[in-house]
């Protein structure tokens, strides 16, 4: 027999079934005799070789066959426009790959070639993998093992970051299953080199929760010089020190993840400021691109002979509105009856970011898939935001089809069609962003918080007391 302590710790750490915790999934469980029996117990008798890590390995390889097999007709038939895009198997990395001197041997950053305007992390990826494909010159041979190179190394940071997923709350892994077979990322997730920033945000948010504040900060520069956009935790995790008063966790991670970036950028910075600072320019100087607001409200503007937004325009517009979601997020985070959880504020965070920046590329969504994970896991609204994101995904490459093609409109997507697509995935976005609101509002709602849960994220700020509140709790809604 065990001791009642065990006993009660078992208890307390057993594992969520999705088919009996999830309203969806349980509908979907009549063909194999309904959900899991309420007198069972997952998690405390021996899976053998069924564990959950090596099921989502198995899920997340054949999405990743399955992606591989979306691209087979650029594969065989090479990345040409317009049939790349009429076919929607386009990808950026052939096209870099011959564009900007990585077939010829240059290395992003440190040679005189074309500019790269991505970050210095990703540049080292991009010429790194270069170097891999024998042979020499641009042909569609060595296009296509570039191509395959970085497709193999993505899909395996893909596998890393579901299981790091399933790791950030062990009570329920089964969550991760959404990042392993997400429709977003199986069309999406070879279209660039997202996944690595993807895979370093869910180690540092893995590190921080098991208060890795140091390593946790180092994994968060490290994404910062992939994509920006993982440097918007330190803004979180500015927010949930001052409700709880906690500033070291903040601060050290802070600190680690400067000191990483200035690791990772100086020696580029030092060798060719011009090139390193190519990613910052760019992204300063560049016009309303697709899929972003700005794009569709200028393709409108068009038709309708209203004043179009010039770069400049666009460019403070879109810095003013994430300022203000930004301070729109600190008085919920403030305000709230309860401590909202990382995953809560990141996920509202880094949406923000994205429906207000000047183009919505289609791996944008990649972003977004682990931080609804880890934000409201649920299967129908998952679902149909992915149907969403499906539906602009055929779209934007229907639209390009027909704009490099010169294409009869009766034969292509025209213009109202495709911005009507940008609007439903950002209704769908918003949507979702409106439904985790209403969770740090009423954490009663809130999935994750059941059973007594505080934030599987928080690290040192779990279970901590509030320190500043813009107003008082209500007794109903403190921690307990």
């Amino acid at each position: 027999m065990q001791p009642a302590g065990t006993q009660e710790q078992h208890r307390q750490m057993r594992t969520v079934v999705p088919t009996r915790e999830d309203p969806l999934l349980a509908r979907f469980t009549a063909v194999v005799g309904g959900p899991l029996g309420r007198r069972t117990a997952p998690g405390l008798i021996r899976p053998g070789a069924f564990t959950v890590d090596r099921v989502l390995i198995v899920l997340t390889t054949l999405a990743a066959l399955l992606a591989l097999v979306l691209k087979e007709h650029c594969r065989s038939s090479g990345w040409n426009t317009p049939d790349q895009f009429y076919a929607t198997c386009y990808s950026d990395l052939p096209q870099l790959f011959g564009s900007r001197g990585l077939a010829g041997g240059l290395f992003p950053m440190f040679g005189s070639g074309p500019r790269f305007e991505y970050p210095v992390l990703t540049s080292f990826i991009a010429g790194f993998t270069a170097l891999l494909v024998p042979g020499s010159g641009a042909g569609a041979a060595r296009a296509l093992d570039y191509f395959d190179v970085n497709a193999t190394l993505l899909a395996a940071a893909w596998v890393g970051a579901v299981v790091l997923t399933a790791r950030m709350n062990r009570r329920r892994p089964w969550d991760a299953a959404m990042v392993a077979v997400a429709p977003g990322i199986i069309l999406a997730g070879y279209i660039n080199w997202d996944l690595w920033a993807v895979l370093a945000l869910a180690a540092a948010l893995l590190l921080f929760a098991r208060r890795h504040a140091v390593a946790a900060g180092l994994l968060v520069g490290i994404g910062a010089s992939l994509k920006i956009y993982p440097a918007l935790l330190l803004l979180v995790l500015l927010l949930l020190a001052v409700r709880s008063g906690r500033y070291r966790a903040f601060v050290t991670t802070a600190v680690a993840a400067a000191a990483a970036w200035l690791a990772l950028n100086l020696p580029a910075a030092v060798s060719n400021f011009g090139a390193w600072a190519c990613f910052y320019q760019y992204s300063a100087q560049r016009a309303a691109g697709y899929s972003s607001p700005w794009y569709a409200w200028n393709e409108v503007a068009g038709r309708m002979q209203w004043t179009a937004l010039s770069a400049g325009t666009v460019g403070a517009l879109a810095v003013a509105l994430f300022l203000l979601a930004f301070l729109a997020l600190a008085v919920l985070a403030l305000a709230a009856p309860r401590r909202p959880r990382v995953g809560q504020l990141l996920f509202l965070l880094v949406a923000a970011f994205v429906l207000v920046n000047k183009v919505y590329s289609p791996q944008y969504v990649l972003w977004l898939i682990p931080l609804f994970v880890i934000a409201r896991p649920r299967w129908l609204e998952f679902l149909l935001w992915q149907a969403a994101e499906a539906l602009h995904w055929a779209a934007i490459w229907l639209f390009l089809g027909q704009q490099t093609s010169g294409g009869n409109l009766q034969h292509n997507i025209d213009v109202p069609y495709y911005v009507l697509a940008v609007a439903l995935h950002m209704i769908a976005l918003m949507a979702l962003m409106g439904l985790v609101v209403r969770d740090i509002l009423h954490p009663a709602c809130d999935v994750v918080r059941r059973q007594r849960v505080d934030d599987p994220l928080g690290g040192a700020f779990n279970r901590s007391p509030d320190s500043f509140v813009l107003h008082r709790a209500r007794p109903a809604d403190a921690l307990r």
